[in-house]
């Protein structure tokens, strides 16, 4: 109870950053710490009858509770490093991308300054990039060119959210779009191929529908911003061909990045660090014949300083908060409930999405596949009449881990802090939470239950 309690005020602390003046960051790190402290303190006492705990007794005789707590720590920490490397790698291309001005290719050839007109081409862009490349990716990049295109804070911001929509959508009909649908894709729950086919017309409503209404919304023009020159790079600005290099070449080795993955089965991390090594290769013999003052704000070096620390050390404290909680049993236990609670998959599935705006999707659709098995041809061949009907959800492609694979990757758009894309939006942007919930909340919402009704229309 008490980690929980912890989770819930650090959570509204990390809600309320801007009244409270402390940053997200710290309040993510303190009750991430914090938790596993609580856990390991009480650790004989909440494992007490836990399969796993005894499990890991019989493999280790000689530990104790104390003992288990630091393993599940160190293997909840092996996850989380991969999504914080995969974070800094993106970053840092896009960063070096955007170091050369490249985005100014795709810039240059948007012209249009109308509000409604721009957001349509921004979150079709978004929704499509994503589903190559994937959601945290894309949101990083569109933030860069949002930047570029727009002035006004507040402008920017609700583009910005909208981004979190289309990026989210965008992500969850794509094998590689959004890591909860490519865990339920490596775990063998569903193919590449039908959760194309089952959720691109559902996750596109979820697009289209709040994006349509947010055409409503604005009128008007943006105002472009006003170009800054750095001080620091002594008015000399890459040529034309190394921007064009730098930028095919960033944008080729993102793409690259799922490719890495199918053909060698390493985690996407390492295909997003190989890339950056690529691209710091190139980078380096471009600017190898210019002095150490010329090239430092064209490195990764000179990159490497404006990476935003805190929005990653935030994502950081995050994962290893909610990992306490998945650790010690919680999300386990609040699945349980749902199966007991509202006995149907469809309702068990929309409410994980809309837990998933709370809680961040991935350990919640681990909970989910830990909880309900794959049903195999032999396990439906002995399983009893009256149980076949359920069982029959579960099977490879089954409607429960189909519509699993949209509700977790598109409920998260309703909070900012519900998704990998939002919590990095966030941290790049500086968006308020509350800002957002008020302009952004309700229009996710409404994309999300329109998605899920189209899914449930077209079964």
């Amino acid at each position: 109870i008490l980690m929980i309690v912890i989770f819930v005020l650090g959570y509204l602390a990390i809600t309320l950053e801007h009244p409270l003046k402390i940053d997200k960051a710290a309040s993510a790190l303190f009750i991430g710490v914090l938790a596993w402290t609580v856990y390991i303190l009480g650790a004989d006492q909440l494992l007490a009858g836990s399969e796993n705990f005894a499990e890991y007794l019989n493999l280790n005789p000689d530990s104790d509770a104390a003992h288990f707590v630091g393993h599940e720590l160190s293997h909840f920490l092996g996850h989380i490093s991969e999504i914080i490397f995969f974070l800094l790698g993106a970053m840092t291309i896009v960063e070096l991308i955007d170091a050369h001005e490249g985005f100014d290719i795709i810039t240059d050839k948007i012209e249009t300054t109308n509000k409604v007109k721009l957001l349509w081409i921004i979150c079709i862009l978004t929704f499509f990039f994503s589903a190559a490349l994937d959601n945290l990716t894309t949101s990083i990049v569109m933030i860069s060119l949002l930047r570029k295109l727009i002035g006004g804070q507040k402008d920017r911001w609700f583009f910005a959210g909208m981004v979190v929509i289309s990026a989210n959508a965008g992500g969850a009909w794509s094998p590689i779009g959004d890591v909860t649908t490519t865990m339920l894709w490596i775990g063998d729950q569903i193919t590449a191929m039908n959760v194309i086919t089952r959720l691109f017309i559902p996750s596109l409503v979820c697009m289209i529908v709040p994006l349509t209404i947010a055409s409503f919304m604005i009128k008007g023009n943006i105002i472009r911003p006003d170009v800054v020159i750095d001080e620091h790079a002594h008015n000399i600005r890459p040529k034309r061909m190394e921007r064009r290099i730098v930028f095919i070449a960033g944008v080729a080795l993102l793409l690259f990045v799922p490719v890495f993955k199918t053909v060698t089965h390493l985690p996407p991390y390492m295909g997003m660090l190989f890339s950056l090594s690529i691209l710091w290769i190139i980078t380096e013999v471009m600017h190898r014949q210019k002095n150490v003052e010329q090239k430092s704000h064209l490195s990764v070096i000179g990159i490497l300083q404006k990476i935003d620390t805190p929005s990653v050390l935030f994502f950081l404290g995050i994962l290893v908060a909610i990992s306490s909680l998945q650790s010690a049993g919680h999300l386990t236990d609040l699945a349980g409930i749902l199966r007991e609670k509202l006995n149907n998959v469809y309702a068990i599935d929309f409410a994980i999405g809309l837990l998933s705006a709370i809680v961040d999707n991935v350990p919640l659709v681990a909970a989910s596949m830990g909880m309900y098995d794959v049903t195999t041809p032999a396990i439906l061949a002995a399983t009893p009449p009256d149980q076949i009907a359920w069982a029959q959800y579960f099977v490879q492609n089954g409607r429960f881990w189909e519509f699993l694979a949209y509700c977790a990757g598109t409920g998260g758009s309703i909070l900012i802090i519900g998704s990998a894309a939002g919590v990095a939006v966030m941290g790049l942007e500086k968006i308020d939470f509350f800002w957002y919930l008020r302009k952004i909340g309700t229009l996710a919402f409404v994309g999300y239950l329109a998605g899920a009704g189209t899914y449930l229309l077209l079964m």
